[in-house]
């Protein structure tokens, strides 16, 4: 059971990998400090603490966002996942394989960073959302094709310092055109 809260703390409950969290947390507490440091879930990394290199990229609400500039009781209310929750049992999420039989990674800092925010430019791309890399942004334009210099761009928020990157965009591009494919095969099954 949770501490008491105080003047300067609050009781919040964080849905987390579809699992509920009851935690007394400071209301300076960051999200990072809290999946961290309280809830021990180290996947996501603390690297600048500065929202500048995205190793601590999660999942809230399904968009991307750097954990460390996200106060934990912000985050109360909304489904948040981390890499450890993008898995479905023993089986890897497209993206984390990808990056696995890619060699999407290096020392691996910043990799759960990266396949979280891999996860979400796929679902962004596909739904159509521009970059600053997209030609044309009309609506009626529907999604730019997913080319190497659209994955940098919607890509440049994670950094690396080993300097994957040449397998890191393989790894998106594999993941989105097997997205893509499931998304396809989908609407077919529906339509027919």
């Amino acid at each position: 059971m949770a501490p008491a809260p105080s003047s300067t703390s609050s009781a919040v409950t964080l849905n987390i990998n579809g699992e509920k969290h009851q935690l007394t947390v400071d209301h300076r507490t960051t999200l990072l400090d809290a999946l961290r440091e309280r809830l021990d879930l180290t996947g996501t990394k603390k690297g600048c603490d500065q929202g500048q290199c995205g190793a601590c990229t999660v999942l809230v609400d399904g968009r991307r966002t750097v954990s460390c500039l996200h106060l934990a009781v912000a985050a109360e209310g909304h489904e948040i996942t981390t890499v450890e929750g993008l898995a479905d049992g023993d089986r890897l999420h497209p993206v984390q394989q990808a990056f696995l039989d890619l060699d999407g990674y290096q020392c691996g800092y910043c990799t759960p960073g990266q396949i979280c925010s891999a996860v979400a430019v796929i679902e962004e791309h596909a739904a159509g959302w521009p970059s600053a890399a997209t030609e044309d942004v009309r609506p009626e334009a529907g999604p730019p094709p997913l080319t190497p210099e659209e994955i940098r761009e919607r890509m440049s928020g994670n950094l690396c310092r080993c300097g994957a990157y040449v397998s890191i965009l393989q790894a998106v591009a594999r993941a989105a055109g097997e997205h893509a494919e499931a998304t396809d095969g989908k609407a077919k099954e529906t339509t027919a």
